[in-house]
């Protein structure tokens, strides 16, 4: 024999009739936590505080940037010079 039932009732329901513990407000609060943290971040993320963070404060402007940028691959060309 076999015998199908078939229950049309919510999550919050379920959880009741099983005696579940309602996690509702732990969730809103976590994600409450989780938007402060979030926003936080990408405040942080922002490109002028990103350019603030990745150069140094002695780079006054963008050619300076560039040759600094630069120097590393330049230098390979100022060492002996190849036979042809």
């Amino acid at each position: 024999m076999k015998v199908t039932i078939n229950i049309d009732c919510t999550p919050q329901e379920a959880r009741q009739f099983f005696g579940l513990p309602d996690v509702a407000p732990m969730q809103e609060a976590l994600l409450a936590q989780l938007q402060d943290r979030m926003s936080q971040t990408l405040g942080a993320m922002e490109p002028d505080a990103l350019l603030k963070l990745w150069l140094p404060g002695s780079v006054p402007n963008l050619e300076q940037l560039q040759k600094m940028f630069w120097s590393p691959f330049n230098a390979g060309e100022k060492g002996p010079e190849r036979k042809k």
